[in-house]
This record gives structure tokens, C-alpha cells and sequence, in this order.
């Protein structure tokens, strides 16, 4: 059969993948509850059938809050199927942004989990006309939930109606709204049609090898990044295994031993911190071995044709004493390793694929279904700095500006409710405009060098990217994160919330006492510390482009304190704001 709209995908699944017993995967109360595609497809029909029954007509509006699971697929199939639009929102935002959201996509029903966003919803229900019902996924004795809907379906049976509702569906109707958790502003609706996201998974389909049927699932479902990969894990017959949190995901890759799974460029700093770290506790011959494998993985050519025999007779040898052992700690039996939603440093992607955790990297956004560009397995497809090739069907070019632009199958439809905004992104053209800077290299891999928006200019009149910069100061294992101004100024200056994780190991070996984050940042052999660490990574950059004076932030930067968005990237204008300050002290 063919795949035209996205829950095409389910019957695909039954039909070309019979003998996978677990479809998806999900943890309660500490065990795992796998569900096989008939009772996945089972589920969801009983979903839709209750949908009907509640009144939900083509083209309404139905949110789903909640963090990765099961159901959360279920629910967002059974949407979808009966021509209605899916519109997932982050478990982590505001009572005000909730809503704005709720209101702004006139959403009829709401599917929610947990305490935390049960209470915001209810305190905005007065105010939220439009939303008439409200589920939560397990009974919290204050609204019905999902075990009820999934019983009212059952006992509402309508297949005639769910079948003329599906053929209704045309693959260039709006799938989804998908609101921009963005860096700055407001957020914004992005309507995805079928078609844009089903073409993403056909483009892909050929990334990881026939062998890998298993992934592992962290990044959050209302992502674009991480919704388009479920798919297409779902298309290729995979099993899907949901990480019960972030906190676990060490222990779940353990568990479940994945052949696949999509991060971000600041995991993959953390897990390549702690396994550095890990050599300090060995002594003697066993420590030089093995940070001489490492210095070796950094180097390591992702391209077979680009490694010398000389160095593929080194690897060897590194991996029988030291990368061999690195994989078993960390448990998987990884074919791929997806890392988007910024770019990863070379020297990263090197290092994971030595130790055989093969990282392909893709570059793309929520307005581009999202994928632009993505390493593959073709000869030159996997660069380490370069986020690979244009993606099959996808047109990219670099604007006069410096500005990489794209068009084709995977430009959405537009924003939802606001056609000028969509006109400034999309011209005339069909380009749409990413704000993102690109170059190609001679072999025409797109290589990403900062955000348009974020260039600025000091009082000399010279230009500074400060994401270049940010990117490589963040090789430090003291940063945790890095953020450079110096707009209007003479000279640039950064605020840097440390790795308190890799301090306080820093502490134990040097004799310093660890204390609250509040007094480490203010100790000076700290301080000093960490202006050895400025100077180290400033010898990579010109005069103007140098930081020329920093200070420590004792705070916690992360999605509870709003200052990380939920693929782990700052708030720049955020941190400006409620640093201004600290930023203006550091220019006085």
C-alpha cells in the first residue's frame, strides 16, 4: 500500500512489518507496557470513535500536552484519521502561554498529564471559551480520562464513519499546528500538511540499515524533529521505546539496547564530559592508553575512504582496549545516532563515531517538516562539521545575505492565522527564509555558521557571530553554557553558567572546597581558573572576536527556569533580559 497521509502509516506497519511484536513501548510503574500494532491500531480507533461521538468534526482543533509516551501517538493518529488537526503543545510552558496557545488554535479538546498542567488548565478554562473537554491520561478525580474515552469508543463503534472520514483526508490538508517553543517571541502556529511530513519519512527511509529495529525516544514528541523521526521509526517497522525521563536515559539504553535514536548536540557534550572524565580514576599505563584513544577518536575521519591504514590499524587497537569497553557501559548497539536541532562540533561527532556510535547529523526547522539537509550513507554524505546534503526534493540555496533559503516538499503550509508574518518567511519565489547562515563546501555539503539575527556589530564597526564563538568555548568541560555579548561595545564579554556537575570532580582532585554554586563562582582559584580556560579558547580567534571579560552565573539555566528551550538551546534575549545588570557592570 501507499503511504499518503500520516496514518496511512499504521496500516503500513501491519501490513509490511507483521512479525514486530512491539510497536511501542512505554514504562508504569517501572515495568515496561510494549504495545503490539493491532492493539496500537486498536486503541486508536476506539480514540477516534469516541472523537466522533463527542462531536469533533474535520478540521477542529485538539491539543495534546503531555511528555513522550504511548498514547500520546495513539491519541495524535486517532486526531488525524478522522480529518481533524493535532496540535501538540510542550508539558513545560506557562499558564499565560496555555492560554495563548488554547485560544489562539480554538482547540475543542485537550489531552493532559500531570498535576502541574492540570492545575493551569483549569485556571484558564474561564477564560478559554472554546475548549469544551478536557482529558487527563489517568483518573486525577477532576476530569474524565483517557481509559474512559478509549470505553467510550468501544462502545460507540462507528467504522463506517471513521472509513469516510479518512478517505476525506487529501495529503495536502493541515495535519498539525506545531507552535514555535522558540528563542524569542511569541509562538507561533505552524501548519504542516500531510504531504510535508510524509515526504520527510520517504526521503529518509533509507538512513539507518535494515538490521535496526530498535529506537529510543527522549526529545519531546511536540518537537518536529523528534515527531518526524517516531514516524518514520513507525513506517520502518521499529519499535519505539519511550525514556522515562532524561534522568534515565542511561539506564533505559541499557534496558533496551537501541539500534537508533535522536539527540542534541548538548547530550552528547555531557556523555563525551563523563566518559573524559572516567580516565581520571584510572592510573598508570591504563590512563595513557586511554586518553591516547581519545585524542585518536577526535581525529577519527567519518568517511571510510579518508582514514589511512595506518590510522584504521591504531583504531583497531583502540577499540579492542578502550572503545570496546566505552560502548558496553553505555549499553546500546547503535547503527545511528541522529544529533539536530543545533550544530555539533566536529571534534563530537568524530569522537561518538569512532567509538561506534555512528552521529548523523540534519539541520532543519518546525517550518520545514523540519528537515533541510541531513548526512546520509552516500559517499561524502557524512561530513564531520557539515550538516550533510539537501534532502531528496528539497531545493537549498545561500541568499546574497549569507542566508540559507530552501523550497519544495517540505516548506509548510503556513503560519496559522497570520499570513503576513508567512509572507515575510516565504517570498514570492516559494523560498522560504531560515535566518539561519550557511556556506557549501567544494562537494556541496551545507555547512551552518550562526544565526542572522545574532550578528553584531562593536563600536569599531567589526561584525562578531557570537554563536562561532559559543560553540567553541563550549568545548570546555567546565562550561556548561556560554552566552557572548557585546553589541555597540568595544569588546565582547560572556556569561557562563559552569559545569557544576565536572566542578566539583574538578574540586576533589585540586584540593578546593565545594560549596554552594553561589560561593564557588565567587572563589578565586575558581575564577582563576576559569580565565585560564578563556585564554585557551581565545587563541582561536581574532582581536575583536576575543572575550574580554566573563562572569560565572550560580543559577540553574534549564526548560524549569524557562532559560533552555526543550531541544537544550539558550534563550539568548532571555538572558539579556534578566542579566541586563550583570551585562551592563561587565562593559562599565
Amino acid at each position: 500500500m501507499k503511504v499518503r497521509r500520516l496514518f496511512d502509516i499504521l496500516d503500513y506497519y501491519q501490513e509490511k512489518h507483521p512479525e514486530q511484536k512491539i510497536a511501542l513501548a512505554g514504562k508504569q510503574n517501572g515495568q515496561w507496557r510494549t504495545y503490539s500494532i493491532d492493539e496500537y491500531i486498536e486503541i486508536t480507533n476506539n480514540i477516534s470513535y469516541a472523537l466522533i461521538k463527542l462531536g469533533i468534526q474535520a478540521n477542529d482543533k485538539v491539543a495534546i500536552i503531555s511528555t513522550n509516551r504511548p498514547e500520546w501517538n495513539m491519541i495524535d493518529m486517532a486526531i488525524m484519521q478522522i480529518g481533524a488537526v493535532s496540535v501538540p503543545i510542550y508539558p513545560t510552558i506557562s499558564e499565560s502561554e496555555y492560554q495563548y496557545i488554547l485560544t489562539h488554535c480554538e482547540a475543542k479538546l485537550a489531552m493532559i498529564e500531570g498535576h502541574e498542567v492540570m492545575n493551569k488548565i483549569d485556571h484558564i478554562l474561564p477564560v478559554t471559551p472554546n475548549l469544551k473537554s478536557v482529558y487527563t491520561f489517568i483518573n486525577r478525580e477532576r476530569f474524565p480520562y483517557l481509559e474512559q474515552l478509549i470505553v467510550l469508543g468501544k462502545e460507540n463503534p462507528n467504522p463506517e464513519e471513521l472509513t469516510i472520514r479518512k478517505e476525506k483526508v487529501q495529503a495536502n490538508d493541515c495535519s498539525t499546528i506545531m507552535y514555535t517553543s522558540g528563542t524569542t517571541g511569541t509562538p507561533k502556529g505552524v501548519m504542516l500538511s500531510h504531504n510535508n511530513v510524509v515526504q520527510q519519512v520517504l526521503s529518509l527511509q533509507d538512513t539507518p540499515q535494515e538490521w535496526s529495529k530498535i529506537a529510543l525516544s527522549f526529545l519531546p514528541l511536540c518537537h518536529a524533529y523528534e515527531r518526524m523521526l517516531v514516524f518514520l521509526y513507525q513506517f520502518l517497522g521499529m519499535s519505539v521505546y519511550y525514556a522515562e525521563n532524561l534522568g534515565t536515559i542511561a539506564e533505559n539504553i541499557k534496558e533496551v539496547h537501541p539500534t537508533m535514536m535522536s539527540t542534541v548536540p548538548r547530550m552528547l557534550e555531557k556523555i563525551y564530559d563523563k566518559i573524559y572524565s572516567s580516565g581520571a580514576n584510572q592510573k598508570g599505563l591504563k590512563k595513557q592508553i586511554f586518553y591516547w584513544a581519545i585524542r585518536l577518536a577526535r581525529q577519527y575521519k567519518i568517511q571510510d575512504h579518508n582514514r589511512s591504514w595506518c590510522y584504521n590499524q591504531k583504531h583497531k587497537i583502540a577499540d579492542k582496549l578502550v572503545y570496546s569497553k566505552i560502548r558496553k557501559n553505555i549499553g546500546g548497539n547503535f547503527d545511528i545516532v541522529v544529533s539536530g536541532a543545533a550544530s555539533i562540533q566536529a571534534r563530537l561527532a568524530s569522537f561518538f563515531s569512532a567509538i561506534g556510535m555512528p552521529v548523523f547529523e540534519g539541520y532543519g526547522l518546525t517550518e520545514t517538516s523540519p528537515v533541510v539537509a541531513v548526512s546520509c550513507r552516500a559517499k561524502d554524505g557524512r561530513e564531520a562539521g557539515t550538516v550533510g546534503f539537501p534532502l531528496k526534493g528539497v531545493e537549498v540555496d545561500i541568499a546574497p545575505s549569507g542566508e540559507v533559503i530552501c523550497r519544495g516538499h517540505n516548506v509548510m503550509l503556513g503560519y496559522y492565522k497570520d499570513e503576513e508574518l508567512t509572507k515575510e518567511v516565504i517570498d514570492k519565489d516559494g523560498w522560504f527564509h531560515t535566518g539561519d547562515l550557511g556556506k557549501f563546501t567544494d562537494k556541496g555539503q551545507l555547512v551552518l555558521v550562526g544565526r542572522l539575527k545574532n550578528i553584531f556589530k562593536t563600536s569599531f564597526g567589526k561584525y562578531i557571530n557570537p554563536q562561532v564563538i559559543e560553540e567553541k568555548f563550549a568545548e570546555s568541560p567546565f562550561i556548561e553554557n556560554i552566552v557572548v555579548f557585546g553589541e555597540n561595545q568595544k569588546f565582547a564579554v560572556a556569561l557562563i553558567a559552569p559545569d557544576f556537575n565536572f566542578l566539583k570532580g574538578w574540586c576533589q582532585r585540586h584540593d578546593v572546597a565545594y560549596t554552594t554554586p553561589q560561593e564557588l563562582v565567587k572563589n578565586p582559584v575558581i575564577r582563576q581558573r576559569f580565565l585560564k580556560e578563556i585564554e585557551k579558547y581565545n587563541a582561536f580567534f581574532g582581536e575583536t572576536e576575543k572575550i574580554k571579560k566573563i562572569e560565572l552565573v550560580p543559577d540553574e539555566w534549564s526548560q524549569l527556569t524557562e532559560i533552555l528551550t526543550p531541544t537544550l538551546k539558550v534563550k539568548r534575549k532571555l538572558v539579556q533580559e534578566r542579566y541586563k545588570e550583570t551585562i551592563e557592570s561587565l562593559f562599565a
